[in-house]
This record gives structure tokens, C-alpha cells and sequence, in this order.
């Protein structure tokens, strides 16, 4: 569908980062994944590129900061998903 790159923050115990993964796979869509549960380094540049959000998942399109689960979830929900996929 898109040759956009997305990437995903995530922890390995996060039921919420499973459920955004498993929305992208559901689309085919192939991600890069990082896990920040053990270094704290990708944490904080996790947070720096969320604004300041230490939650996970987050979650990026190319450049773009989409949000988390709910959020991923809700554009989905709305149809526009795969508008931010073209457009990354």
C-alpha cells in the first residue's frame, strides 16, 4: 500500500503497542520496531521526538509524529490512515 517508512516505539509487556502492531499488519504494512524498555537512551530520544510523550506505543510516519494506539487507531477508524500513509 505505502512505501512509507513507519516506526514504532514499543515495550515487549505493552498490550497497547500490541494492538497497534497488530493494526498494521492487518493493513500489511511493514514497520521497524524498537523497543525502549531497556535502554534508557532510546527512551529519551523516543520522548524528544514524541514532544515530550514516555508513553508507548509512538508511533511515526516518515518524519510524522502520529500519536499512539488511540490515536493510530482512531485515524484508522476514520478513514484517513492510509491518507497519512500516501502522504509520508
Amino acid at each position: 500500500m505505502s512505501a512509507a517508512k513507519i516506526t514504532i516505539y514499543t515495550t515487549p509487556t505493552c498490550f497497547y503497542c500490541r494492538t497497534a502492531k497488530a493494526l498494521l499488519q492487518r493493513k500489511g504494512l511493514d514497520f521497524q520496531e524498537i523497543d525502549v524498555s531497556r535502554d534508557p537512551d532510546l527512551r529519551r530520544h523516543m520522548t524528544e521526538l514524541a514532544h515530550g510523550r514516555r508513553t508507548v506505543p509512538q508511533i511515526f510516519v516518515g518524519e510524522r509524529h502520529i500519536g499512539d494506539s488511540d490515536e493510530i487507531h482512531e485515524l484508522e477508524r476514520r478513514g484517513e490512515l492510509d491518507r497519512v500513509l500516501a502522504t509520508a
